[in-house]
C-alpha cells in the first residue's frame, strides 16, 4: 500500500535522445546522454550546416498533490462496499471461547455392549 501511495504521488520525468529517428538513450528523472553527434554537428554549424539528425524528447507525469479524501467524495456503492469490507474484516477476530456448550456437564452414555465388535464392523 505504501509503495502504491509513493508511486502515485511522485512526479515522473522521462527524457529520450533520438538520433536519426532511433532511440539512443532513455533516462528517468535526469537528462538523457547524447550520442556524440552533437559535438560533431557543432563543428559543422560553423560552416553553415544545420543539425537535423539529433533530437531530445521529454515528458513529465505529474503526481498527485492533494491526498485528502472525505467520505462525501465517494458514491453510495463505494461507501457500502467499504462498510461491508470493514465489518467482515472486524468480525474475523471475534473471540469464540464464550460459546455455551449445552452438553458440557452431562457424561457420555455407558456402553453395555461393544456394538462394533458384535456386528463385526471395523474401520480400516
Amino acid at each position: 500500500m505504501a509503495l502504491l501511495l509513493m508511486l502515485s504521488t511522485v512526479s515522473w520525468t522521462v527524457d529520450k535522445h533520438l538520433c536519426m529517428g532511433r532511440v539512443m538513450d532513455v533516462a528517468f528523472f535526469t537528462s538523457a546522454e547524447d550520442c556524440g553527434m552533437k559535438a560533431a554537428m557543432d563543428l559543422l554549424e560553423e560552416q553553415g550546416i544545420a543539425n537535423h539528425c539529433c533530437d531530445d524528447e521529454s515528458f513529465t507525469v505529474k503526481g498527485q498533490d492533494d491526498l485528502r479524501l472525505s467520505w462525501d467524495d465517494l458514491d453510495l456503492e463505494q461507501q457500502s462496499f467499504l462498510v461491508v469490507v470493514a465489518h467482515s474484516y472486524l468480525t474475523l477476530f471475534n473471540d469464540c471461547s464464550d460459546k455455551i456448550l449445552p452438553n458440557k456437564t452431562y457424561p457420555p452414555p455407558l456402553l453395555v455392549y461393544d456394538i462394533q465388535l458384535l456386528d463385526q464392523v471395523f474401520l480400516i
